[in-house]
C-alpha cells in the first residue's frame, strides 16, 4: 500500500530521504578491488570478472559484437522498431543541437580580446545496462549528444546487448560494441587494456557497482554523474487520479529501489490516488513496482502548493511532474533533473521520444546540475589576445595583484615587456 504522510511528519520524510541517499560504501569496496585488478591485469582480469559476474566467456565470444550478430538482430526486433528509433532520434538530435555551447570573441577593453573555442572529446564510452529490460533508448540518449558534439569515436558497452540495443547502435552508425558490463567495464574504459581503448569519458546509467566504479575513476576519466535508482515527484491538487497513479507505477517499475512520490494539498485526491495505485498494480501485475512503492513510495500531504514546491526543491528529484494547477509553480522550481508540465506530458515521453535526455542526476544531485547534454561532450577553451596597448592598460592591476600574492616572476613577465 502506498502510504500517506503529512509534510510535518519528520520521521517518515527522513526515512524517505535516507532511502534516496543509500550508501555506496559496500559497492565501492567491491568496485575498488575490480578497478585495481583490471588496471594491473588488463584483459586477463576482464575475462575473469566477465566469466564470474556476467557468465560470459570473452575468449569464446570475443570482446566486441560482430557485424553478423548485428545483422541477425534486425530479425529479432518488432515491426516498426527502426521507424520508432528514427522518430525519437530526430527529436533527440534537434534538442542536442540547441544544447551546444557557442564559440565567441569580444573585446573586454581596447587592445584586449577574449573568447572561447569549443573542441569535442576524442573518444566516449556509453554504458548501456544489460538487466531486466533491453534499453535501446539509452543508446539514443547517450550516443546522439556525443555525435552532435563531434566526438570522433563513440563506443557502446553492455554485458549482454539485446537485439534492440544492437539495432539502435547500428542505426546511429556506432562501429564498436563491447561485451563488457559492471565495474569491470568502467575500469576497462577508464584505464584501457590490450583489447579495450581508453576513453575520455564514460556516460550512462548502471547498477550500484557501475555507479561506485564511475565515482572512483572520476579523477582519471571523465564521467557524467553518479546515478542511483530512478526518482519521480508529482505535484497537483486536482486531476485524474488514475493518470497520476499510472505515472507513479511507471516510475516504480524501473527498479525495486526506485522512488515515486505524489505531493498534494488535497486529502481527497491523495486517497483517490492511493486507491488507483492499487488498481493499476493489480491490473498490470508488476511485483517490482509494488515493492518499490511499498518501500520508497509515498503520498505527502502539504498545506498548499507553495509548500509542495519548497519540499520538492529540497528533494531535488530526477523527474518532476507539475500537473494541472501546479504548472504555475514552474518559476519556483530550482532543482530537478527534468520537468514535465501538464497532464499530457508523462515521463515516458521524455524517456523515449520528446527529445529531452533521460540520463539524469539522482539522489539529490539535481541541486548541482541537469541531465546529460551535448555540452557534456565538449571542452570549452578560453582564448585571449592582448596588444601592447591592451597589456599596458592592465599592467598596473596585474602587477599590484601579483605583488600582493608574492609572485615576483609574474610581475617580471609583465614588466619585462615594457623595458627597452
Amino acid at each position: 500500500m502506498l502510504r500517506i504522510i503529512r509534510s510535518t511528519d519528520k520521521a517518515p520524510l527522513g526515512r524517505l530521504d535516507r532511502a534516496r541517499q543509500a550508501s555506496l560504501a559496500e559497492a565501492e569496496r567491491m568496485a575498488r578491488r575490480i578497478l585495481d585488478d583490471v588496471r594491473r591485469g588488463g584483459d586477463r582480469a576482464l575475462i575473469r570478472y566477465s566469466r564470474r559476474l556476467d557468465h560470459l566467456d570473452l575468449r569464446k565470444e570475443g570482446f566486441t559484437v560482430s557485424q553478423e550478430e548485428v545483422s541477425r538482430a534486425y530479425d529479432e526486433v518488432p515491426p516498426g522498431f527502426v521507424r520508432a528509433l528514427r522518430v525519437a532520434a530526430k527529436n533527440i538530435r534537434a534538442v542536442a543541437r540547441r544544447q551546444m555551447p557557442r564559440e565567441w570573441q569580444a573585446a573586454s577593453e581596447a587592445g584586449v580580446k577574449v573568447g572561447q573555442i569549443i573542441r569535442p572529446l576524442e573518444r566516449v564510452a556509453c554504458y548501456v545496462p544489460g538487466g531486466r529490460f533491453p534499453l535501446p533508448s539509452t543508446v539514443l540518449m547517450s550516443v546522439i549528444p556525443a555525435q552532435v558534439a563531434g566526438v570522433r569515436e563513440v563506443i557502446i558497452t553492455s554485458p549482454r546487448p539485446a537485439p534492440a540495443v544492437l539495432v539502435a547502435a547500428d542505426v546511429l552508425g556506432v562501429k564498436r560494441i563491447f561485451r563488457l558490463g559492471g565495474a569491470q567495464a568502467v575500469a576497462a574504459f577508464a584505464f584501457g587494456t590490450q583489447s579495450v581503448p581508453r576513453a575520455d569519458k564514460i556516460v550512462g546509467p548502471g547498477n550500484r557497482y557501475v555507479a561506485a566504479a564511475k565515482k572512483l575513476v572520476a579523477g582519471e576519466c571523465g564521467i557524467d554523474f553518479v546515478a542511483g535508482p530512478s526518482e519521480l515527484v508529482v505535484i497537483s491538487s486536482c486531476g485524474n487520479p488514475r493518470w497520476i497513479a499510472a505515472d507513479l507505477v511507471a516510475q516504480a517499475e524501473h527498479d525495486p529501489d526506485a522512488v515515486a512520490v505524489f505531493i498534494t494539498p488535497s486529502r481527497r485526491l491523495a486517497l483517490q490516488v492511493q486507491a488507483a495505485v492499487q488498481k493499476v498494480l493489480a491490473e498490470l501485475r508488476l511485483p517490482v513496482a509494488a515493492k518499490a512503492l511499498s518501500r520508497q513510495g509515498a503520498i505527502i500531504l502539504t498545506r498548499d502548493l507553495a509548500e509542495a514546491a519548497e519540499l520538492t526543491n529540497r528533494l531535488a528529484p530526477e523527474h518532476l511532474m507539475l500537473l494541472n494547477d501546479a504548472t504555475k509553480l514552474l518559476d519556483r522550481m530550482q532543482s530537478a533533473g527534468s520537468i514535465f508540465l501538464g497532464s499530457y506530458s508523462p515521463v515516458a515521453a521524455g524517456d523515449y521520444a520528446s527529445g529531452t535526455n533521460h540520463i539524469l542526476p539522482t539522489g539529490g544531485a539535481a541541486r548541482l546540475r541537469g541531465g546529460l547534454s551535448a555540452a557534456d561532450f565538449v571542452k570549452t577553451i578560453s582564448v585571449q589576445q592582448l596588444s601592447r596597448r591592451g597589456l599596458g592598460r592592465l599592467r598596473r592591476a596585474i602587477v599590484t595583484l601579483a605583488n600582493t600574492e608574492g609572485l615576483k616572476a609574474h610581475v617580471y613577465s609583465v614588466e619585462t615587456r615594457f623595458r627597452l
